[in-house]
């Protein structure tokens, strides 16, 4: 959208929050900036966890389980090998996306693909309580098969949702949108987002402006948290280097979250079953009796 499209907002959305993801070590040896799901910000309904990661042979993520939620993986850099207990695997290149449902479990492996250094997101989203336990499914699309658009000197990838008059055709089982945008210097973006919706964005390269003109500019690997409104507007004031981020937002879930680690159900009683049924290889997690990764 072009610079006056900003009118259109009835209540422009502004930041509400802003927090620096930090390292910390995940998985075997991996390193991850995680950006929600940290102190200062433990969740945003939908989503529960958002880590910025970096893994080089022989780290990585190896097995481990799932239920209850979604998790996106989107590659910035590099590639992940990843398989499961049911004989599905691959590997999400540069630029690909992986949008995984868990539901009523799933155990993977998740490691780096080749030498050298990969990097990437990976988000948590939650399911409702009706569609916690359904049966697991992929929806992966290769980087050249996500719909982009191009105006004003800026980019958008639309993961989820829709942008610029493009529509990505990922289906969210918890209503989202997931776009990837870049701004040359001097560029603008504004960005309609339902005014139910929670709202966020990590800034991967660059600094912009966010919600108003005259804000100061927020840096990369910073999550900024929106307030409630009709539209998100950003500014690149940089006279010479781009900015990237990702602007995520979900229509919020209003449900009790309770979470054991990689588990995530309504109840205690729900993460107790969870743990009984990992453990004896039952209601969803049959296969994991004899499976281990290769």
């Amino acid at each position: 959208m072009s610079a006056t499209d900003q009118t259109c907002f009835n209540q422009p959305r502004l930041v509400t929050q802003k927090v620096l993801a930090k390292h910390q070590r995940e998985g075997d040896g991996a390193v991850v900036r995680r950006c929600i799901g940290r102190s200062e910000l433990k969740s945003l309904d939908p989503f529960l966890m958002m880590d910025d990661f970096t893994v080089s042979p022989p780290a990585g993520f190896p097995d481990h389980p799932h239920r209850g939620f979604e998790t996106v993986t989107y590659m910035l850099q590099g590639g992940i090998t990843h398989q499961d207990f049911a004989g599905h695997k691959g590997t999400i290149h540069t630029g690909d996306v992986q949008w995984m449902t868990a539901g009523r479990g799933i155990i993977h492996s998740e490691m780096p693909a080749g030498e050298g250094v990969h990097k990437g997101l990976q988000l948590w989203i939650n399911l409702s309580s009706q569609e916690k336990m359904i049966e697991p499914r992929y929806q992966e699309l290769l980087s050249e098969d996500i719909p982009s658009a191009e105006q004003d000197g800026v980019q958008v990838r639309v993961i989820a949702g829709e942008s610029m008059g493009v529509q990505s055709p990922v289906y969210t089982r918890t209503p989202t949108m997931y776009l990837d945008f870049t701004l040359m210097p001097r560029s603008e973006v504004h960005q309609h987002i339902p005014e139910s919706w929670n709202a966020f964005v990590y800034i991967i390269e660059g600094e912009g402006v966010f919600g108003y003109q005259n804000k100061s500019p927020i840096s990369a690997n910073h999550v900024a948290v929106f307030g409630p409104g009709d539209g998100v507007s950003v500014w690149n004031r940089s006279s010479s280097k781009t900015l990237r981020f990702v602007l995520i937002a979900g229509q919020p879930l209003n449900e009790p979250v309770v979470q054991y680690g990689p588990f995530v159900m309504n109840t205690q009683a729900e993460i107790d079953q969870t743990i009984k049924d990992y453990h004896y290889s039952q209601n969803g997690f049959e296969m994991a009796k004899y499976w281990r990764s290769h």
